[in-house]
């Protein structure tokens, strides 16, 4: 029951003054019926760790949040999906997910899947597709994450786990 707090925690920690935003585009499925799609407005800073960015997305209490961990720089490609305890690899990222389904709050961190990145000078564009166990739930949520033609902010942000 910790995963939910802590990806609400980095989502409200990382919504700090928003500069010039993109788009986030979200759909949470439970096979075989059920399935939440958002949109939201987007941003990514880097971290305060060099090597590292988070993006981040979220409107009405849904939202995204991804950890990128490159090294020593950002480039096209793909990026293996981290549990979220790991702190310590150096290539690949953490995705969080968070949204509601009427007045109930649900709660995803992916354990496999990849993000797919590309990025063109100040712009990223981040695919993450993957799947992880509901928080505090049995069932497995599958998860499509688009960050489209987000500005990489100049300001940074803690990358710290909140424990």
């Amino acid at each position: 029951m910790t995963r939910l707090p802590l990806a609400a925690l980095a989502l409200v920690a990382c919504a700090g003054a928003a500069e010039r935003e993109g788009t986030l585009r979200a759909r949470i499925a439970f096979p075989p019926q059920d399935t939440v799609r958002f949109t939201a407005p987007a941003t990514a800073r880097p971290c305060g760790r060099p090597g590292a960015l988070v993006a981040h997305g979220s409107s009405g209490g849904n939202g995204v949040l991804l950890w990128l961990r490159y090294g020593d720089s950002l480039t096209s490609g793909d990026y293996p999906v981290l549990v979220r305890g790991d702190t310590a690899t150096s290539h690949g990222a953490v995705a969080a997910v968070r949204f509601m389904t009427g007045p109930l709050t649900h709660g995803t961190a992916l354990d496999s899947g990849v993000v797919t990145v590309s990025r063109a000078r100040d712009r990223l564009t981040a695919r993450a597709r993957g799947s992880g166990p509901e928080v505090g739930g049995a069932r497995r949520a599958r998860v499509e994450a688009d960050f489209e033609a987000v500005v990489i902010g100049g300001d940074t942000v803690s990358c710290r786990p909140i424990p």
